[in-house]
């Protein structure tokens, strides 16, 4: 049976009324269609660009495949209807084409330096297994390959690259030799250097940008996924390490006090930034709509580029049409104009996944 989305504001400011048959959109008017929306602002389904089904609340792996949905389901029914899953420890493929499941970029597991992160997330590699691991995890994915860029070694007391200079520039052209696109986890000025010159994909956090990395991505079409609501977690973590790693520490504060203006010079220069809340582990799901408002009050991103950011542009990005002939029927309507009051995405009037009304 067709649905019928009667007199929508979409972004263009165009009113509309459109159909979705099955899983797609036509502007082409279909006879006896059942009108499910009568008015409102209209949204390609929201994007989450970095999450974690596969990891608990709390840290580790999902025990199930039903716990993975169950996470998913809450971005779900927050308007999120795309995620790319920046690196799960357990495996849930099955869930790509589930018809009540956001839809799905997925990376396989963190590739990580051994005993250096998060316990029983990466997969963990010395210098000399990490391109066959890079092979494993493009093949476990669809689409992306996740690497670990750097964390704290506890033998300086300090953020550290991963691995050296040439072993990941090599692990970033083995994935795209397969065929898949990389993002990096990095918070290390010198780490998220290496990587950027190595063209990686995406950069995920990057605290230690500079300037000239900033540059650099804004011409290579490199892309930022900030994550402002895990940089707001820095504090606490430098807490828990004052007394035994306090040049770590003060690093950390150092990133978080400096990360909204690196944000702002990243958008300034033109990087395409994306909208991700690192949700799992220490990060709730659910919250794309507050790291949206983050990128817009501390960041000075537009209104409407934090829609785009959010919405129809990472479809792009990730594959997911959205609001066009043929598009994909994943839409979200809202009361009222989120261009002029952003904090109304939290607020979703109806959302429909995959042609299916869920609100």
């Amino acid at each position: 049976m067709a649905l019928h989305v009667r007199g929508v504001v979409l972004p263009d400011d165009e009113v509309r009324d459109l159909w979705l048959v099955g899983d797609r959109v036509t502007f082409e008017r279909v006879p006896d269609a059942t009108t499910v929306v009568d008015g409102g602002f209209i949204l390609p389904g929201l994007v989450d660009a970095h999450c974690h089904p596969g990891i608990r609340p709390g840290g580790g792996p999902v025990g199930s495949l039903e716990e993975a949905r169950g996470l998913a389901a809450i971005d779900r029914d927050a308007g999120v209807l795309a995620i790319r899953d920046a690196g799960s420890p357990f495996p849930y493929a099955e869930l790509d084409d589930a018809e009540d499941m956001p839809r799905l970029a997925r990376a396989g597991q963190h590739l990580a330096p051994v005993k250096r992160y998060l316990r029983g997330v990466g997969e963990e590699h010395e210098a000399d297994t990490l391109l066959a691991g890079v092979r494993k995890q493009a093949a476990a994915g669809n689409g992306w390959v996740k690497i670990v860029g750097d964390w704290i070694l506890r033998e300086t007391g300090d953020l550290a690259p991963s691995w050296d200079a040439d072993v990941m520039r090599a692990a970033v052209a083995e994935a795209h030799a397969a065929g898949a696109r990389v993002a990096v986890h990095t918070f290390d000025e010198k780490a998220v250097e290496i990587l950027v010159d190595a063209g990686v994909d995406s950069v995920e956090h990057g605290t230690g940008l500079s300037l000239d990395l900033i540059a650099k991505m804004a011409a290579r079409g490199t892309t930022l996924t900030p994550t402002m609501i895990n940089i707001e977690t820095f504090e606490g973590i430098a807490r828990q390490a004052d007394g035994k790693f306090p040049v770590y520490a003060a690093h950390m504060r150092r990133l978080q006090r400096d990360f909204p203006s690196v944000v702002a010079s990243a958008y300034e220069a033109g990087v395409q930034i994306f909208i991700g809340t690192d949700a799992g582990g220490g990060i709730s799901h659910g919250l794309a709509a507050e790291e949206m408002l983050l990128l817009h009050e501390r960041a000075g991103m537009s209104a409407v580029d934090v829609l785009a950011a959010a919405s129809w542009k990472a479809r792009e990005w990730l594959g997911f049409p959205g609001l066009v002939e043929g598009g994909l029927a994943d839409l979200v309507v809202y009361p009222t104009d989120p261009r002029r009051d952003l904090s109304t995405v939290r607020e979703p009037r109806r959302i429909i996944l995959r042609g299916r009304v869920l609100l």
